[in-house]
């Protein structure tokens, strides 16, 4: 029974981590960790397209379907074929470790992909194979986006950052204080403030600084 728990929770709740660690990248990293959460978000939902595609055109059964195996998780009778939760971990792991400063993250999230693999296949819900593709997906998945990422990667950060900040000004009502509008991003920020500074867009063009 411990290791059927222990199986359900690598299966099931294990792939929550992801979106915590992409939104920490983007909340606490700077402008390069920012575009690799997009581009490893990217590359994880280019990849969830292809697993669809496959999945509409070759339908594979699950272990289960065929009567192969003991099944120790409830699931759907969906397509097996690739792994969605295998594409999603290796997509992003995969960003991650071919990226400058990120690369000790992406281990930690390829490590997480083979407790997935090993959970979904030992509860009986995935054959091997299942994994063995969802690999390949990845792989093709980023080197598709790496491809077109150096042409569309900068103008998709750009938009993102612009309602990023849409998004945090929007709490925010005119006559505002700046200690007070800091408040709205973290209240730490708030209550060690210390001052800011605003300057003219024009005059910051003109000079390149502040």
């Amino acid at each position: 029974p411990g290791l059927i728990d222990a199986g359900i929770i690598a299966a099931e709740y294990l792939i929550l981590s992801l979106p915590v660690l992409l939104l920490a990248l983007w909340f606490w990293g700077g402008t390069a960790r920012r575009a690799v959460a997009l581009k490893a978000f990217a590359v994880a939902v280019a990849a969830l397209g292809i697993n669809a595609l496959i999945g509409s055109l070759w339908p594979q059964p699950r272990p289960f379907m065929l009567g192969v195996g003991h099944t120790w998780m409830a699931h759907a009778a969906d397509a097996s074929f690739p792994s969605d939760h295998m594409t999603v971990f290796t997509s992003i792991g995969l960003t991650l470790l071919l990226a400058a400063g990120t690369r000790a993250l992406g281990i930690l999230v390829l490590l997480g992909a083979l407790a997935v693999a090993w959970a979904r296949v030992f509860l009986g819900i995935h054959f091997p194979l299942d994994m063995l593709g969802s690999v390949v997906v990845a792989a093709v998945s980023y080197a598709l986006l790496a491809w077109v990422w150096r042409w569309i990667g900068d103008g998709l950060l750009t938009l993102a950052e612009r309602v990023y900040r849409w998004v945090l000004a929007w709490p925010i009502r005119r006559g505002t204080t700046a200690v007070e509008a800091a408040g709205k991003s973290h209240s730490d920020i708030e209550r060690g403030f210390i001052r800011a500074e605003t300057v003219a867009y024009a005059d910051l063009l003109a000079t390149g600084c502040m």
